[in-house]
């Protein structure tokens, strides 16, 4: 037969088995009192609790590549907006314009302040409508504009449209 191994601590020394032994003996001879102000109570560490760490959301860097995206497009988008605000389908009547390129095809015509060195033209008149031949273009430009030399056509974008034009004198 064996003997079962003794209760409380198997390091205590000079000490019957049976009895457990106090962990730290009492401060000063005085028990101490819970919340007591400059000691801390039983079973806290040395140290003060470390706050929990704020749950901030780290942005990832899909969420940074979809934020330039959207801007970029928007950015485009006004740029794209702001430079058409010149374009030919804006010019009224009295308007000056000036020819951006030597293309019959496609003159890049842009509206201008008629006081600027660069109007070359100036708008008789503008009739909504699509005109594809020459020849219709100009007999409609001489019922509305009888000093007209010019004619522009656009057609495509939603709102066809014919300028008969002059040029500028400045």
């Amino acid at each position: 037969m064996s003997t079962p191994p003794p209760q409380g601590n198997p390091f205590a020394q000079n000490q019957p088995a049976g009895q457990p032994q106090a962990p730290y003996p009492p401060q000063g001879g005085y028990p101490q009192q819970p919340g007591q102000p400059g000691i801390p109570p039983q079973g806290a560490g040395p140290y003060a609790p470390v706050p929990p760490q704020p749950s901030g959301r780290k942005l990832s860097f899909k969420t940074i590549k979809n934020v330039v995206i959207v801007v970029a497009v928007a950015g485009i988008a006004i740029g794209g907006w702001i430079t058409s605000r010149d374009d030919a389908n804006t010019a009224a009547v009295g308007d000056c314009m000036h020819r951006g390129s030597t293309n019959d095809n496609n003159p890049d015509l842009e509206v201008v302040e008629c006081s600027d060195a660069k109007a070359q033209f100036k708008v008789l008149a503008k009739i909504e409508g699509s005109y594809m031949t020459e020849t219709l273009a100009s007999s409609k430009c001489e019922a509305e504009a009888k000093d007209f030399q010019y004619t522009y056509t656009e057609s495509g974008d939603g709102k066809d449209f014919l300028l008969c034009l002059q040029d500028h004198k400045k």
